[in-house]
């Protein structure tokens, strides 16, 4: 049974920083893409960065700049460095590690239960 699990959300002012991590078990092969989607108050959950096993990354425009995904194919973990951080940011950020970097607008494969990431003064 795959397992993924978040940690490192919390409250942080606008133009700060702040570091998630995530950590996936119980497959047998890494998985060949994880990364990050995040879900505000009434919104649909978006997809942030992901990052393939080879290294490859690829951000939605609104974080460009700002946030840079990194990962451990060893322990299949994935991290989430955000900086220079807005009120828009604020959301349930989520772990998600899937089968490629292919339409990551596509909610698939196995997602962690989510850390808030909330952006205030």
């Amino acid at each position: 049974q795959v397992q993924v699990v978040e940690s490192g959300g919390g409250l942080v002012q606008p133009g700060g920083s702040l570091r998630l991590s995530c950590a996936a078990s119980g497959s047998i092969f890494p998985f060949n893409a994880m990364g990050w989607y995040r879900q505000a108050p009434g919104k649909q959950r978006e997809w942030v960065a992901l990052i393939a096993s080879g290294g490859t990354t690829i951000y939605a425009d609104s974080v460009k700049g700002r946030f840079t995904i990194s990962r451990d194919n060893a322990k299949n973990t994935v991290y989430l460095q955000m900086s220079s951080l807005k009120p828009e940011d604020m959301a349930v950020y989520y772990c998600n590690a899937r089968a490629g970097l292919q339409a990551p607008s596509r909610l698939s494969g196995y997602w962690g239960q989510g850390t808030q990431v909330t952006v205030s003064s």
